[in-house]
């Protein structure tokens, strides 16, 4: 089998979120240490594995997320990689219908009216543009956003004041945090130890950009409970940063900069209960795994 590892939400090589993919054959999973182990063994933040559908009447491929320490409800990077594979090698054309324990999420390649913002460079020094990158939407549902009194130790755990806190729901199942503004964001070093204690997931640190322009706010992610120190760019947490700056904005449709060291852009369209992400990815590694798959 071949093993792939593609950088999502980003135009080029060595930004962006990288993620593991691999495509199996037909039928069902393989079990799931197997699984685990191989999530382990790449060590990224989440390796996606997919197979197809061929007799299913809602979906065309089955696909499930893995950190090195623990299966995900929802990746939304790791889709994003999975659905760029599929598309590159010809194994998939226009919309891709994946069944997932989130329900069924689509992956549409971008139309050509996608903003600029969503298409433009991720930060970095390089100026040379890879081939192979690819813009694509994905349709996941939108997290519910309730309010909460902070938690104990919060504003320890990552160095700053909270000025609200919001429970993402059981799909995200993160902490969202509103910090003051973008230099806060950016200038953070939790104790990861502390993070780890909170009794949420990870958390999600946001702020309205300093000068809007490129992009409307700013998060970060950290997961050290799911083995994630920090996510570069976490397409699941938009489901929740949508609706909470559509309501500061008053837009339905911002781009998201996560300004962790690799950085990503993701723009995001809320419709509701849906809410439609837009990033590329690009192909860096491609190899092969020698280690069979074991059966349930």
């Amino acid at each position: 089998m071949r093993l792939r590892i593609v950088d999502a939400f980003t135009d080029r090589p060595f930004a962006g979120n990288p993620a593991a993919v691999v495509l199996l054959p037909s039928g069902p999973f393989p079990s799931d240490p197997w699984l685990a182990q191989v999530a382990a063994e790449v060590n990224l933040s989440e390796t996606a594995f997919a197979h197809p559908l061929p007799d299913a009447p809602d979906a065309d491929w089955a696909l499930r997320w893995f950190t090195p320490t623990t299966e995900v409800a929802m990746c939304g990077h790791a889709t994003l990689a999975t659905a760029h594979v599929l598309h590159a090698t010809g194994a998939a054309t226009g919309t891709i219908r994946f069944a997932t324990r989130s329900g069924i999420l689509t992956a549409t390649p971008a139309a050509p009216t996608t903003p600029a913002s969503t298409l433009a460079p991720t930060p970095s020094t390089s100026t040379t543009q890879p081939s192979g990158a690819t813009a694509i939407t994905l349709d996941f549902p939108t997290a519910p956003l309730t309010p909460l009194e902070i938690p104990d130790g919060t504003g320890a755990a990552l160095g700053a004041t909270p000025l609200a806190c919001y429970d993402t729901g059981p799909q995200v199942g993160d902490l969202l945090v509103e910090l003051a503004d973008e230099t806060t964001v950016r200038g953070l070093s939790p104790d990861l130890a502390a993070v780890a204690r909170l009794p949420h997931r990870g958390v999600i640190v946001t702020a309205p950009a300093r000068t809007p322009g490129d992009h409307d706010f700013v998060s970060r992610f950290f997961g050290p409970a799911s083995g994630i120190d920090e996510d570069p760019v976490t397409g699941s947490a938009h489901t929740a940063l949508a609706p909470l700056w559509s309501s500061r904005l008053g837009r339905t449709e911002l781009t998201g900069l996560q300004v962790s060291a690799r950085g990503g852009r993701v723009h995001v369209r809320l419709r509701g209960d849906r809410t439609l992400l837009t990033g590329q990815a690009v192909t860096v590694i491609d190899g092969e795994l020698l280690t069979a798959p074991e059966a349930n």
